[in-house]
């Protein structure tokens, strides 16, 4: 079974694919005249400035902010943490600038994502909005698209009960297993029944705990950080250095390290980024419909900073950690008398780099980061696995899937999910491929939309503000 899936995601998950990521970012960012640059700090005061939040009068489920943190609640995860070191030590430290890359244009990808998800958002039976890729693909491209949105809607639900729920409880109980000494069903109880509390709340309680939520695991986890790079201070620009020369470098074999050529930067920067923002995928569209806004363009702008503070802030923290503590590299690093263990891989590097300089706190922070950011996931991928449920059967069916949900929530933490995963990385694809077609040709009402905005409501939207 294993060798039948990893075939699968081979082919699914293979240049192809990824050409084909990186190109409808690009392309996105080319007819939107390089948009997520032009405005970023707009975008920022919208998200995250009550002066620009939208009144009571916007229609909407939540606030700009809290639909924004529920799907940081979803996107900020482990990936962060083990997937930045996964890449650094498959490809080198020129795998950070390249998942850069892949984060400036996956702005725009996400931006168009959440601009269509609120253009084609519809109101299901309980009074609740709904959108997402299959909205936008059945109502934008029209009825004999519809194969794509079911495939997308079907695949996006079981995704979430694997890559979303049972993977990330299994990793949360590993770690208080290793940490704590607390054994995985005691986890998977108590997981299962905090899920339970916050799920039968609907989307506000949802969106209200991932606001309490992912500030407190931000805080944690970058704080670490910041920790180790003041300390090593005289570190941060060679280490930024060392990143810029072996992105388009290639990384000589020495000691424990393997040499990895340019290629494999670029397509472990890429792909991992892409994990990591899940930009292209299309689950932030299927929260960013039921935010509070008078213009899609609002909301779109405010979806695409997620991106950004994922990629070019967390990500980046433990890519600096990792290069200034030499853990990407088992011969040694820029601080000296590191001892390395070259075992060490995803999750377990990170903690020993953030150990190695901040001692037994500093494995403290990433095993509480682990725990906060895989429970967040949980909450947050919930959202897109109903949204994904509803479509398919209607609200009718909401309850058998939240039972189904914390169901794989407990049995993760217990189980051994390496089938899971696969299954996980599969759905994953097959999620994109339908989005992405989506997006490209759809792409004139993205820019039709977008000059809508900035041509006739934003000079009025901002006069409103400063009067």
């Amino acid at each position: 079974m294993m060798d039948i899936l990893s075939k699968i995601n081979g082919i699914l998950w293979g240049t192809p694919s990824l050409i084909l990521l990186f190109g409808t970012g690009l392309f996105l960012t080319f007819v939107l005249k390089g948009l997520q640059f032009r405005r970023l700090i707009y975008a920022f005061q919208l998200g995250f400035s009550k002066k620009h939040q939208e009144d009571d009068s916007a229609e909407g489920d939540v606030s700009n902010f809290k639909a924004l943190m529920t799907a940081l609640a979803a996107t900020i995860g482990n990936g962060n943490i083990a997937g930045v070191a996964t890449a650094i030590t498959l490809g080198g430290p020129g795998a950070i600038f390249w998942m850069w890359i892949v984060g400036l244009l996956g702005m725009a990808t996400k931006y168009s994502e959440a601009l269509l998800a609120m253009k084609y958002r519809v109101k299901n039976e309980n009074g609740e909005y709904s959108g997402g890729p299959m909205y936008y693909v059945e109502k934008g491209l029209g009825k004999k698209w519809k194969f794509l949105a079911l495939a997308f809607a079907l695949f996006g639900a079981f995704a979430a009960l694997g890559i979303g729920n049972s993977v990330q409880s299994n990793t949360i109980a590993q770690v208080m297993d290793d940490s704590f000494g607390i054994g995985g069903l005691t986890t998977g109880i108590v997981l299962a029944v905090l899920t339970s509390l916050i799920i039968f709340g609907g989307i506000q309680r949802i969106s209200t705990v991932a606001s309490f939520f992912v500030p407190i695991m931000a805080f944690l986890y970058i704080g670490g950080a910041l920790m180790i790079l003041a300390v090593n201070y005289d570190q941060i620009l060679p280490a930024f250095g060392t990143i810029f020369h072996y992105a388009f470098n290639p990384v000589a074999a020495a000691g424990g390290f393997v040499g990895v050529a340019v290629v494999e930067a670029i397509r472990s920067g890429v792909s991992r980024g892409i994990f990591s923002n899940e930009a292209g995928l299309g689950t932030a569209a299927l929260i960013a419909g039921n935010a509070k806004a008078d213009h899609p363009v609002k909301q779109a702008l405010v979806a695409m900073t997620g991106t950004f503070i994922v990629t070019i802030i967390v990500c980046t923290m433990t890519g600096l950690v990792l290069v200034i503590t030499g853990f990407w590299d088992p011969t040694g690093g820029l601080i000296s008398g590191v001892e390395h263990n070259a075992a060490l891989d995803g999750g377990a590097l990170t903690s020993a780099a953030f150990a190695s300089a901040l001692g037994a706190i500093g494995e403290y922070i990433v095993a509480f980061s682990v725990i906060f950011f895989g429970f967040s996931t949980i909450v947050g991928w919930y959202v897109y696995g109903e949204k994904c449920f509803e479509y398919l059967v209607g609200t009718k069916g909401i309850l058998g899937y939240r039972l189904i949900y914390i169901f794989a929530c407990g049995y993760g933490a217990v189980a051994q999910l390496t089938v899971v995963w696969a299954f996980a990385d599969m759905a994953n694809a097959l999620m994109m491929i339908p989005n992405l077609i989506a997006l490209i040709l759809l792409w004139k009402v993205i820019v039709n939309e977008t000059n809508d905005y900035f041509e006739n409501h934003y000079k009025m939207a901002e006069y409103k503000k400063a009067s």
